[in-house]
């Protein structure tokens, strides 16, 4: 294995738009990209990363694309027809992985693993989600059907439960509420705070450096560019947030204003090996320094960037305060404050710009965006050291480290 850096040379997201099922930020209708599948999204973002690289798409050895939640015919096919549809050569293999909400991560650390094996010099990878493709299933039909009622079962929400500990995501997070002793105020607080940073990143024009416009087609025939996140509210107040019912029950605490906002979208990033940067003269925005994958409860899956923050940095010999930021998935906020906890984190080193709570999170998609945003942030701040985690359904949390270098 190559002892060689690891470095992430572009990268670039289609903007999260609010799933079909859901209001925007604005009060409307939710599903801009409802008739683009995470396929052609996933592709979107990949030309464009590849075309802010300075490579050309032969130059690319290998694609490495996340997709959890498979909604479209093609899904199955996942990297491979990313790739394809972005104009990367048939000759250039596509692996397509998935740890859920961790899978953007997960991609990137892949794609960096198979760098430093020497597998390739330069490789592609991201993740791609379309919640609102998300089917409703028929299931035991396959073997035909006499006198039997048939249910039709929500494919996306089935998703959201795991049987094992037989409780839903957001019910995980509750059960760290009542650990950590987290109140329903703090919980909206840091919601709040979520789209205030927001705000303030989309009023500065932050946001513009990672997002690539993307096309949709109207019923007029005419074409419409999406240039935006569509999920953040620009008037957000602690009243409006304390007005929401728990969702779960009546003495719950998540909501739909301090949970994460369901999305459709993609980011992609371009990494390269030190002799590619060096022979095709690269712009390095970062490098890959270390990652880890952890296990916890599943009943607590929020809690998985805990260990794996930790791993992360032992296998880097780094301290946790020698960290200037940190991007960690905003799931709900329950979990991001328990994890703050745990780790003791200072809150003005993390989502500095928002998370999840406020811009969406379209699963697969979202690992990959920490690390572009962390990275570009690093650099308007002239630091050096980031950290993006997310938690993971079923009990895990991964995470890696980056230093910032252009």
């Amino acid at each position: 294995m190559s002892s060689e850096g690891v470095f992430i040379v572009s990268g670039a997201r289609t903007p999260f738009a609010e799933w079909v099922g859901g209001k925007n930020g604005v009060g409307k209708p939710g599903g801009a990209f409802k008739n683009i599948s995470a396929i052609e999204l996933g592709a979107i973002a990949l030309k464009e990363a590849v075309a802010r690289s300075g490579v050309s798409p032969a130059d690319i050895g290998h694609v490495v694309f996340g997709n959890a939640l498979q909604t479209s015919p093609d899904a199955i096919y996942g990297a491979r027809h990313i790739a394809l549809r972005a104009g990367i050569p048939i000759e250039t293999p596509a692996l397509t992985v998935s740890r859920i909400c961790g899978t953007g991560i997960e991609a990137t650390t892949t794609g960096a693993g198979l760098i430093r094996l020497g597998e390739a010099e330069i490789i592609a990878v991201g993740g791609a989600e379309n919640l609102s493709q998300a089917p409703y299933v028929v299931r035991d039909l396959r073997g035909g059907v006499k006198l039997k009622h048939l249910n039709f079962e929500d494919y996306f929400l089935s998703s959201l439960y795991d049987p094992l500990c037989g409780l839903m995501m957001a019910e995980t997070a509750e059960n760290l509420a009542r650990k950590y002793g987290i109140s329903r105020e703090e919980q909206d607080r840091f919601a709040l705070r979520s789209h205030m940073e927001t705000l303030r990143a989309v009023k500065a024009g932050l946001f513009k450096e990672e997002i690539v416009a993307t096309a949709v087609n109207r019923k007029s025939g005419t074409e419409n560019l999406i240039g935006e996140d569509d999920h953040w509210v620009s008037n957000c107040s602690l009243e409006g947030l304390a007005k929401l019912k728990p969702y779960f029950s009546e003495d719950g605490f998540v909501t739909p204003g301090n949970a994460s906002g369901l999305a459709d979208g993609a980011c992609a990033l371009i990494l390269a090996s030190e002799k590619a940067v060096k022979t095709k003269k690269l712009v390095k925005l970062g490098r890959v320094v270390s990652w880890a994958a952890a296990g916890v409860a599943p009943n607590e899956m929020g809690m998985g960037p805990v260990p794996a923050i930790k791993k992360t940095l032992e296998r880097a010999g780094k301290r946790l305060q020698e960290v200037d930021l940190f991007e960690i998935n905003e799931a709900f906020a329950a979990q991001y404050l328990a994890v703050e906890k745990e780790l003791g984190l200072e809150r003005d080193r993390v989502n500095v710009n928002g998370g999840a709570i406020a811009l969406g999170h379209p699963l697969s998609a979202t690992g990959a965006r920490l690390i572009l945003t962390l990275l570009l942030e690093l650099r308007r701040r002239k630091k050096r050291w980031g950290i993006a985690s997310a938690c993971i359904g079923g009990g895990q949390g991964n995470a890696v480290l980056v230093e910032a270098l252009a």
